[in-house]
């Protein structure tokens, strides 16, 4: 799971709510258990509207820094709603697009409007900046610039290269102890999910309604553990593998980072009349692995070295819409024709701005504080090279994104336990062949929630399958919000869709009304959600 760096910005009424304490989950850090009544707070909504969400409202919260002293520091979460309008009204809806360190506030105007009119009628759709994220306050930014090109190439086949590579990582770290010293030990998921409960706290709800995707199905997951008498409904789209949080999971992660990306090298070979890079996809693979190795000699227009074409070919292990931009751009710089392509799909998927430097801050301060990370970096190394021997797309870029956890000034916790009989059935989804989140992940999640159900997209590979444009999947969300109404086959998995179409090459027509626009002018369905997940997230 990595970062993603999308934002905006909003909903009446409030009282107080109680935190009834619940044991200590198993395995967790002590703080994982709420302890104090959530102080009353009065939500004022103000009109945030935008084109796309033109009833979109924003809000602001007050929480502990420490929710184990609630009258102690307090931050600020930013929030955003669309109100219901139906007259049978089904409570709040949190959704939460993943990261760690996803803004949510545009999610809600996007979730409002692409359910059913009728399904969204019923809920107050709320979205949120978790602690440390966009316009919440202090919002972290450890490092301004971290990403900036061009950056060491990221396999380290040599000393100087591991050695400069290694130097950012510690860099970064102390930057963020430096900065947020008194902050860190505060931004982990235990602490958001406490912020959750805030947010129920101040909607004057007895129970939440929760959509999450990528990283926020573990925040739902945890939520769930600690609060499990305050879930009415959860649906998780995308699904973090609870047992390898999170070392474990980002070397997961390149096996299926890899097979994805060499779908879209065979996908890019299928379509050799357009791109004329072959036909033979083991052949168009070696021509991306030349033109990586060339990038590390010569940066494309000073900027796109081997590191940033990893950044820029990522995206398209995320959502297959990306594939035709990044196809043009791989063949124009393998086939002779110029740097610019390159240069300009790098800018739309791979360059850092600020949004992403806070995302990025958030990403490495919760992950690397929720869980145990090696401290010894021979351990990394030989783990690393292990994994690249066979995934070589971009095992060691994922190292070095995560390396900062290894010299992390704040000592880390042991992840939650999600084990649950106590929640009502909640409903997941997944996509086999997703990269992100591998399949695997799914099933265990599945496993650990008694009652839950699994719905499959077969043979899809995006990460955020829910409203993307498949009927199939979007009826399974769509009757579960309605009524609560699961699917149910006796089985491991309770409901199968067929995957969407591939994407096909854009004509010359659509290239050139669309240049420039990606990713917002990405092809295919979804391209609106992925906009919104971002791609480390």
């Amino acid at each position: 799971m990595r970062a993603t760096a999308v934002s905006l910005c909003g909903v009446a009424a409030l009282m107080t709510g109680l935190v009834a304490a619940v044991p200590s989950a198993a395995g967790t850090d002590a703080r994982s258990a709420p302890r104090t009544a959530h102080t009353p707070h009065t939500l004022t909504w103000k009109k945030c509207a935008t084109k796309d969400h033109p009833r979109l409202q924003c809000a602001s919260l007050k929480v502990p820094l420490d929710h184990d002293r609630p009258h102690g520091e307090q931050i600020t979460l930013a929030l955003s709603r669309v109100q219901h309008t139906a007259k049978t009204y089904q409570g709040p809806l949190l959704v939460n697009p993943g990261g760690p360190g996803g803004s949510g506030l545009s999610m809600a105007g996007f979730v409002a409007k692409t359910l059913p009119k009728k399904v969204a009628a019923g809920y107050d759709v709320i979205g949120f900046d978790p602690r440390g994220v966009g316009r919440s306050k202090p919002a972290l930014n450890c490092r301004p610039g971290h990403a900036k090109p061009v950056r060491p190439a990221t396999v380290p086949y040599t000393h100087a290269l591991e050695k400069a590579n290694i130097d950012r990582a510690r860099a970064f770290a102390e930057a963020c102890g430096s900065k947020y010293a008194d902050v860190l030990p505060f931004i982990d998921t235990v602490s958001a999910v406490k912020d959750l409960d805030a947010i129920r706290a101040a909607l004057g709800a007895e129970k939440i309604n929760y959509f999450g995707y990528s990283y926020g199905t573990y925040l739902g997951a945890v939520y769930a553990k600690l609060f499990p008498d305050r879930v009415r409904r959860m649906a998780l789209d995308s699904v973090v593998d609870p047992h390898n949080v999170w070392y474990d999971a980002n070397l997961t992660q390149d096996f299926a980072f890899d097979a994805r990306h060499k779908a879209f090298l065979a996908w890019v070979a299928k379509h050799d009349k357009k791109y004329r890079l072959g036909t033979d996809p083991a052949k168009v693979e070696a021509k991306w692995y030349a033109m990586r190795s060339a990038l590390a000699k010569k940066p494309a227009g000073k900027k796109v070295g081997a590191a940033e074409l990893e950044d820029t070919f990522m995206p398209g292990g995320y959502f297959d819409g990306y594939w035709p931009f990044l196809a043009e751009a791989f063949a124009a710089y393998a086939n002779g024709k110029g740097t610019g392509p390159l240069v300009e799909a790098y800018e739309n998927f791979g360059a850092v701005d600020a949004a992403g430097d806070n995302s990025y801050s958030v990403y490495a301060a919760v992950g690397c504080r929720d869980a145990a990370w090696p401290r010894d970096w021979e351990q990394w190394r030989r783990d690393n090279w292990q994994v690249h021997a066979k995934a070589p797309f971009m095992t060691w870029n994922n190292a070095w994104y995560n390396a900062p956890c290894a010299f992390w000034p704040v000592r880390s916790l042991q992840p939650v336990d999600v084990t649950n009989a106590s929640v009502p059935p909640v409903l997941i989804f997944q996509a086999t062949d997703d990269a992100a989140t591998p399949y695997e992940g799914a099933i265990t999640m599945h496993r650990k929630l008694r009652g839950s159900r699994l719905v499959v997209e077969q043979g899809g590979g995006n990460h955020g399958i829910t409203l993307s444009g498949n009927a199939c999947l979007d009826g399974h969300l769509a009757a579960y919000l309605t009524n609560g109404k699961v699917p149910e086959s006796g089985g491991e998995v309770d409901a199968v869709c067929k995957r969407l179409p591939e994407p096909k090459p854009r004509s010359a027509a659509r290239g050139a009304a669309e240049t420039g626009a990606a990713p917002s002018g990405a092809s295919g369905s979804g391209a609106e959600l992925h906009g919104l997940l971002g791609f480390r997230g």
